[in-house]
C-alpha cells in the first residue's frame, strides 16, 4: 500500500529567514499562499511586497487578503495606486472593501474611480448585511433573446475577460427583466441559426436581493449551480450570487452559530486578529448572565438543606446527577440547532420530534440509573441506590426535553435557535436537577 500523501503548508516550510528562499516563493507561490503570507507581515512589509507583484497578480493576491490587513494596506496605498487594484478587482470584492472604510476614505476612493465603477460600488454597497445583495456580484454575462447562437457565443467571447463565469448567460429583455438562463454548452451545440430565446431555460430559479444570504447557499447547495441570479422587486435582474461566496457566507453564518452555541457574542474579525478587550466584552455578558441562572441551583441546595444535612451521602451524587442532566440537554439541543440550521426539520416537526426524544431519553434515563445504582447502594444503601437511580433517569429525560424544545421556542419567537447554546441548556437543566434530586430525596427518606 502506497504511503498516503502529506501535504505541506509551504508558508509555514518558508524560512524567512532566507531572502533567497522568500524572493523565489513571491515570485512562484499561489495568490492563496502569497496572500497567506502577507497577512502575517507588519504593514509597511506587507505593502512593499504587494508593490512589487504585478499588477493583474497583486490584484488577485489582495483580494485574498484577510480583511483587516486589506483595510491596512488601503490606507496606506495612494490614490492612484489604490484605483488601480479596485478597478480591477471583482465587483463583490470591491464592494466589501468600500463597506469597511471610513466615510471620509469611501469619498476619497470614489473620486479616484471612473464613473461605472463608482455607481457598481454604490449599488451593491447599498444592501443590508447578510443579504443577497451584499454578497452577489455585478459581473455577469447577459444575452438579448433574439441572438442567435453564433453571435451569442461572439458576444460572450468579449464580455469573458471581465466577468465572473461565462459558463450560464443570463437572457434579459429590454427592460433588463429575467427570462431565462442559457448555458455555454447549449449554445456551442446549438445549430448558428438557432434562436437564444428558442434555446434558453424559461422561469429560472432566481433569489430576491433581501433574501438571507444562508438561504441563497442553501439554494446553491441544494439545486447544485454555480450561481443564482439575483432581482429586484420588478424582476430586473441586479447580480449573481456565486458559488464560491456562497461557501464564503454559509462559513460566516456557521461560524456565527458557533459562537452563539458558546455564548460569545458575534465577532467581526476572526479569533487571532481580535484584540483583549473584544474578546473580553464579547464574552462576559453571557457569562455574567449564567451566574444569575445558577443562583436557581443555589436556592434549590439551600431550600433542601435539611434533608442534605440528615443525609450528607446525597452530596456525594449531586455533581454527577445534575452533569448528566446538562450534558444529555447539550447534545439534545447541538443536535435540533444543526438540524434547524441546515433545514433538516422545521418548526412543525416539533410534536414527533417530541415524542421521538421522549422515548429515546427514557431508555438513556434508565440506561444510566441502572449503571449508577450500584454506586449508590454501595455509598449509602438501597434507598439511596433507588434514589440515585431514579433521579437519574428523571434529570437525563428533563434535560434532553429541554434542550430539544428551546431552539423550537426560540424559532417561534423570530429567534436565533442557536442561542439555546450548551452553556444557556446546561444552566436551566441543572436549576431543574437539583430540584428533582432533593424532591425525590425528600419524598423517600421523611
Amino acid at each position: 500500500m502506497n504511503d498516503a500523501i502529506q501535504l505541506k503548508d509551504p508558508v509555514a516550510s518558508l524560512d524567512r529567514s532566507d531572502a533567497s528562499a522568500v524572493r523565489s516563493f513571491v515570485e512562484s507561490a499561489h495568490p492563496v499562499d502569497l496572500a497567506t503570507f502577507i497577512d502575517d507581515l507588519q504593514p509597511d512589509a506587507a505593502l512593499q511586497q504587494l508593490l512589487a507583484i504585478p499588477l493583474p497578480r497583486r490584484v488577485s493576491v489582495f483580494g485574498y487578503l484577510r480583511p483587516d490587513v486589506q483595510v491596512t494596506i488601503a490606507r496606506l496605498l495612494d490614490r492612484t495606486q489604490l484605483a488601480e487594484i479596485v478597478t480591477t478587482m471583482g465587483a463583490d470584492d470591491r464592494a466589501d472593501l468600500f463597506n469597511q472604510l471610513s466615510p471620509d476614505e469611501q469619498q476619497t476612493l470614489l473620486r479616484s474611480l471612473a464613473q461605472a465603477e463608482r455607481n457598481d460600488i454604490r449599488r451593491l454597497s447599498a444592501h443590508s448585511e447578510s443579504t443577497a445583495g451584499a454578497i452577489m456580484t455585478s459581473d455577469y454575462a447577459t444575452l438579448a433573446p433574439t441572438l442567435n447562437s453564433h453571435d451569442a457565443i461572439e458576444a460572450l467571447r468579449r464580455e469573458a475577460p471581465d466577468k465572473e463565469t461565462i459558463y450560464r448567460a443570463y437572457v434579459i429583455d429590454e427592460k433588463r427583466r429575467l427570462i431565462g438562463t442559457i448555458r455555454l454548452q447549449d449554445l456551442i451545440l446549438a445549430p448558428a441559426e438557432a434562436k437564444v430565446l428558442d434555446l434558453m431555460e424559461r422561469d429560472p430559479l432566481a433569489v430576491a436581493a433581501n433574501e438571507d444570504q444562508e438561504d441563497v447557499a442553501r439554494k446553491i447547495a441544494r439545486y447544485d449551480v454555480l450561481a443564482l441570479p439575483v432581482v429586484d422587486v420588478d424582476g430586473r435582474l441586479v447580480g449573481i450570487v456565486t458559488h464560491d461566496d456562497a461557501h464564503d457566507a454559509l462559513q460566516e453564518e456557521t461560524t456565527e452559530d458557533f459562537h452563539r452555541i458558546g455564548t460569545v457574542g458575534k465577532l467581526t474579525q476572526g479569533v487571532r486578529e481580535s484584540g483583549l478587550r473584544v474578546l473580553y466584552q464579547k464574552r462576559v455578558m453571557w457569562l455574567g448572565l449564567l451566574i444569575f441562572g445558577n443562583l436557581f441551583s443555589g436556592a434549590g441546595i439551600a431550600f433542601y438543606e435539611g434533608i442534605i444535612v440528615s443525609h450528607v451521602s446525597l452530596v456525594f451524587f449531586l455533581p454527577l446527577l445534575i452533569g448528566s442532566s446538562g450534558n444529555a440537554g447539550s447534545q439534545s439541543a447541538t443536535l435540533m440547532v444543526r438540524a434547524l440550521a441546515t433545514g433538516e426539520v422545521i418548526l412543525k416537526d416539533w410534536g414527533y420530534l417530541i415524542v421521538r426524544e421522549l422515548v429515546i431519553a427514557l431508555a438513556l434515563g434508565v440506561t444510566l440509573g441502572l449503571a449508577v445504582a450500584p454506586v449508590g447502594l454501595a455509598r449509602g444503601g438501597p434507598t439511596i441506590a433507588l434514589i440515585v437511580a431514579l433521579t437519574m433517569t428523571l434529570v437525563v429525560l428533563a434535560g434532553s426535553l429541554i434542550g430539544m424544545s428551546l431552539p423550537f421556542l426560540l424559532s417561534r419567537l423570530k429567534l436565533d435557535p442557536a442561542t439555546a447554546s450548551a452553556p444557556l441548556v446546561t444552566t436551566i437543566a441543572d436549576a431543574v436537577g437539583v430540584v428533582l434530586y432533593f424532591a425525590i430525596a425528600t419524598a423517600l427518606l421523611t
